[in-house]
């Protein structure tokens, strides 16, 4: 059962709760909530300067970005390396192919590796240093031995949330499969 604090008596007003729940989350001590103010920050800052400089965001960042490091992966291939959606790519890759920053190929099977232009290449090295600058100004009073503590713990609880996506995933598969 809830421990549901008492409720505005006034009329018209007798179901509204009125005080704080006893059993809440501390915002200023919810880690998620703490990583995603600092992601929208840096996202915000990141793709509002990328706009102003070049008319392209932070997801037109992550695509040229992934095949600067990966030439010629393809738009799944990105999705699941940035860890974006789908949709999202195929409008970045839109946007980047108009303005010929990247190009599509025949791939095996029907695939469409995707390769960054001459021009791509240079729009990498003029947004990069914008990305890097968001690391710099979040970091800058933090010491270097305990930046990479930090990147150890990140990456392992991706590598957990990961774990906890699949488990997830095959639950629900087996619940449909059941039903």
């Amino acid at each position: 059962m809830t421990n549901v604090p008492q409720t505005d008596d006034m009329p018209g007003r007798g179901d509204l709760v009125t005080e704080p729940l006893p059993h809440s989350i501390d915002p200023d001590h919810f880690t998620p909530r703490l990583l995603a103010l600092l992601s929208n920050a840096l996202v915000w800052r990141e793709s509002h300067e990328l706009r102003r400089r070049f008319g392209l965001g932070t997801n037109d960042w992550r695509v040229i970005s992934s095949l600067g490091l990966r030439p010629g992966m393809s738009a799944t291939e990105i999705a699941e390396y940035a860890a974006m959606n789908k949709a999202v790519v195929s409008k970045s890759v839109s946007a980047l192919t108009a303005r010929r920053l990247i190009v599509l190929s025949e791939g095996p099977r029907g695939s469409r590796p995707m390769f960054l232009t001459r021009e791509g290449a240079e729009m990498h090295d003029l947004m990069l240093p914008i990305s890097l600058r968001g690391q710099e100004i979040m970091l800058s009073h933090v010491a270097p031995e305990d930046i990479t503590r930090l990147n150890d713990l990140l990456l392992a609880m991706l590598q957990e949330t990961r774990a906890l996506m699949t488990l997830e995933s095959e639950a629900m598969a087996e619940e449909r499969a059941n039903s």
